[in-house]
Order: C-alpha cells, then structure tokens, then sequence
C-alpha cells in the first residue's frame, strides 16, 4: 500500500515473480468511470471506491480460498479501506511504502500515459492514515533491496 509514485506495482510484480505468486494491480479493479475521473485530475471519494475495494477483497477472498497465495497491490490510504480489504484475514501481511513526496512527485512525472495525474498527490499524501500495523519501509531504497526485506521481514 502507499501513495502514488510509491512504487506499489514495480516491487508487487517482482515480489510475486520472484515468488512464483499471482499478482493482482488494484488500478485493474477501477471501474471505467473511476479512470476517467482521475484522468480529469479528479480524486475519488469514498462512493467511488466502494465498489472497487469490493473487487478487491472479493479477488483476495478467491485467491485464498483456492490455496493460491498472490500479492495485491492498493493504495488503501484510509484505516476505513483496509478494515475492507483486511478484516478476518489472518493469512495477510500488509506493506506500507512510503517516501519524501519530493521523490513521489518525480516519480508521478516521470509516468507516461498514466491516468494518475502529478496534482492529484497532494490530496492522497492528506488523505494517507499511516497504518501503525504494518511493515513500513522508506522508497529511497532500491526495488531489489526493498523486496528483500519483504521477503526477510515478511519470512516469504
């Protein structure tokens, strides 16, 4: 979990390839209207997102329940949305990235084509309820690093 720019698909995809996982982009559970409305540099209230956390949680209630571990990646800012997406599952361990929002702002820039706009940070890093329960690391960091401590803090 973290904000934008906190480099939530880039140590997903290799935490869950290095680990023979499935990986599921929560981006890929935004309705249609969600996207279009971040596109227009809109956030997204909590209306928006209650039918999103709900894909979500019903996907990780699936990959559990199959037996097929798999990594999620979700900003889940709010303590609200992780009650969602966490409540009852004891099997889950939830990762908090998080870095100077100098860094998060270059990184934003950086992105081509995508729908997550540079202004729209401000409003994420304000809405962000750190959670106290979780394995926090800083983005300075290289991915590799990042993800070997996953694994060794997480024992993955």
């Amino acid at each position: 979990m973290g904000v934008a720019g906190s480099g939530k698909t880039t140590l997903g995809r290799q935490l869950a390839a290095d680990l023979g996982w499935a990986y599921h982009e929560a981006d890929d559970f935004h309705s249609a209207a969600n996207k279009d409305k971040m596109a227009r540099g809109i956030p997204l209230d909590d209306t928006d997102r209650a039918p999103w956390l709900a894909a979500i949680r019903a996907a990780m209630d699936t990959a559990l329940a199959s037996g097929r571990p798999a990594v999620f990646t979700c900003s889940a800012l709010k303590a609200a949305y992780r009650r969602i997406l966490l409540d009852g599952l004891k099997e889950v361990a939830l990762v908090h990235l998080t870095g100077d929002p100098a860094l998060l702002l270059a990184r934003i820039q950086g992105r081509a084509g995508h729908y997550m706009k540079p202004e729209m940070l401000a409003s994420q890093l304000a809405t962000l309820e750190a959670p106290a329960d979780a394995l926090t690391l800083d983005i300075a960091r290289s991915p590799a690093e990042l993800v070997a401590e996953i694994r060794r803090r997480l024992t993955l």
